[in-house]
């Protein structure tokens, strides 16, 4: 368990010391690269990618069925 808290920690501190001796154009630069995720997998995904599943059908068990026979059941209609 030591040998791998270890790592870990040097891990950490080799990251940290980087993003320490940055440059300031750097982390502006990280900065802009986070809001972009944040706005990738936060925002687009609330206002694009509603749970259509969890609106259509009341219960688990409805949504694997919905599932099952749309990937697996539904015949090929590609001839």
């Amino acid at each position: 368990m030591g040998l791998l808290k270890n790592t870990f920690y040097n891990i950490f501190r080799f990251y940290r010391n980087g993003f320490l001796s940055m440059p300031a154009w750097g982390r502006k630069v990280w900065l802009v690269i986070l809001i972009k995720l944040f706005i990738m997998f936060a925002v687009l995904r609330i206002f694009f990618f509603p749970d259509i599943l969890k609106k259509n059908f009341d219960s688990d068990r409805e949504r694997g069925e919905h599932v099952l026979n749309e990937l697996i059941i539904k015949p090929d209609t590609d001839d």
